[in-house]
């Protein structure tokens, strides 16, 4: 399964954060047994997840698994927990018996909250060991309900959160960057992105590499190629790419190379 192109969500189970995490944390998910066994079968598979810039726990509730990070592969074990910011291509390796209990945040979320730049996390697969309590870990791990799983890390969460979080000014400002880019449809560029925030381009440049850990540019361009992506896949005859900041198809089609790595027609 390809995300954008095959619907990667309907074999897991999500659910929003509390309003008092909503700006922070994008869901929490797990594994679907019964979603899985409709959709695939008792059959191995594996995800394959596009650039999101979005530090991201697994917590293993079930059977080892191969992950792929960029060119890495790791062998996961039942008993380790990792945490990954999807600054790459990630590709998860699933067998019948994977049970997997996820936290997305959004960029600068993990700052927000815990206090952890996810500038550090670049590149790398961390064990969530070195960052939450053995003990949450383990309450989690236990025969729990979905739900009774949400409730606890949101508890552990809203704590930290409550010692963390100082309205940062550098997190406010990527993260009024990151909702004027959307409600544009696209269409800014760093050079008015800055003008819109009245600071110079040096300054946004600072700020996004500070908190996400790389360019406005480069950051915008991720999303502007998974929106306009997203709208393609579900409707191709109805897209029109100057709506999503872009010159005509042949530039589109560029932007979906450089983003998935491979031509459009490859997924078609």
């Amino acid at each position: 399964m390809i995300e954008i192109f095959d619907n990667i969500r309907k074999i897991y189970t999500f659910t929003d954060a509390c309003p008092e995490l909503a700006d922070h944390i994008e869901f929490f998910s797990e594994s679907s047994h019964q979603a899985t066994q409709q959709y695939i079968g008792d059959r191995s598979f594996s995800v394959k997840m596009f650039p999101s810039w979005t530090p991201t726990f697994y917590i293993n509730l079930g059977e080892p698994y191969f992950i792929s990070v960029g060119q890495q592969q790791h062998l996961i074990s039942a008993d380790q927990d990792i945490l990954i910011l999807r600054d790459s291509i990630v590709e998860r390796y699933n067998t019948p018996a994977d049970n997997i209990f996820t936290v997305k945040f959004y960029p600068g979320g993990l700052e927000a909250v815990l206090g952890l730049s996810q500038v550090r996390c670049t590149g790398r697969v961390i064990d969530l060991k070195t960052i939450l309590p053995a003990k949450l870990i383990k309450q989690i791990k236990q025969p729990l309900s979905f739900i009774e799983r949400c409730e606890l890390m949101q508890q552990f969460l809203l704590s930290r959160l409550k010692n963390k979080f100082k309205n940062d000014h550098y997190l406010k400002f990527v993260r009024g960057c990151i909702e004027n880019y959307s409600l544009s449809g696209s269409q800014l560029n760093t050079g008015e992105m800055a003008e819109r925030m009245f600071v110079s381009s040096k300054t946004i440049n600072r700020y996004f590499h500070r908190v996400v850990g790389l360019s406005p540019k480069n950051y915008f361009s991720i999303m502007r190629a998974r929106t306009a992506l997203t709208a393609y896949v579900n409707s191709d005859q109805s897209f029109i790419p100057y709506n999503y900041g872009y010159y005509d198809m042949s530039h589109f089609y560029k932007d979906v190379v450089n983003f998935t790595g491979k031509k459009l027609v490859e997924h078609v």
